[in-house]
């Protein structure tokens, strides 16, 4: 029995602190991505001819899901529905990509990042199977420049 309420303390206290520095992380997000706000990316393949001083810009990011996301996807799996728990992750890690690609083309004062790709890749799984994420590599790639008028 007091295995189960040991279990059930570190499972509810990885929920509280997990979730804290989600949101903290979210808000983190949050800010940068106003401070570069004036950095617009395109998926369009093509620039117009105003785009000058082209070079490549590129920001990944790893991440992991912590054993209570692997808990609760597990139940999920189990029952079927949507992992939210790893959508948010991924989200997450998504967008610092992005924000990185943006802090590298801002450091050679780009205003502009056309070809904007992502690219994810599967770095370990953690549960030996193909249903749950372990760790996993978002790339955010594109050709940076100054659009000019």
């Amino acid at each position: 029995m007091l295995q189960i309420i040991i279990f059930l303390a570190l499972l509810g206290l990885g929920f509280g602190v997990g979730k804290h520095l989600e949101h903290k992380h979210f808000m983190s997000i949050l800010q940068r991505e106003r401070d570069l706000s004036h950095i617009v990316a395109f998926s369009a393949k093509r620039p117009p001819d105003t785009f000058r001083n082209q070079f490549l810009v590129q920001g990944s990011v790893v991440v992991s899901s912590d054993y209570f996301k692997q808990f609760l996807s597990a139940w999920r799996l189990f029952f079927g529905g949507r992992l939210k728990s790893y959508e948010t992750l991924l989200e997450r890690a998504r967008r610092e990509a992005i924000l990185r690609m943006k802090q590298q083309a801002q450091s050679r004062h780009a205003n502009a990042i056309f070809n904007v790709k992502l690219e994810t890749s599967v770095i370990s799984d953690q549960s030996g199977k193909n249903g749950a994420i372990g760790t996993v590599e978002i790339l955010a790639y594109g050709t940076a420049g100054t659009l000019t008028q």
